[in-house]
């Protein structure tokens, strides 16, 4: 298979900074891109695991005791030095 594109300077300034041929940088640029992409596709969530999600980030909230109106030194660091 062969691909042709025009190549932007700036992949050839990138891969003469890496040390490496520019095709062979163009190479491990589309071999992230696609690793990324499948990567990204098994990590979608359904909406009811998003919820699921959510919800237990609220699991312990109401153990959060409530913020005083003036935040001191004292309420920060209690009775620890």
């Amino acid at each position: 298979m062969e691909i042709r594109v025009d190549i932007p300077e700036e992949l050839g300034f990138q891969a003469e900074s890496r040390g490496v041929p520019v095709k062979e940088y163009a190479e491990e640029l589309l071999a992230e891109g696609l690793a990324l992409r499948s990567t990204d596709a098994r990590k979608r969530m359904t909406p009811e695991e998003i919820r699921a999600w959510l919800d237990s980030f609220a699991q312990f909230s109401h153990k959060i005791p409530e913020l005083p109106e003036v935040i001191t030194r004292d309420w920060i660091y209690g009775d620890h030095d």
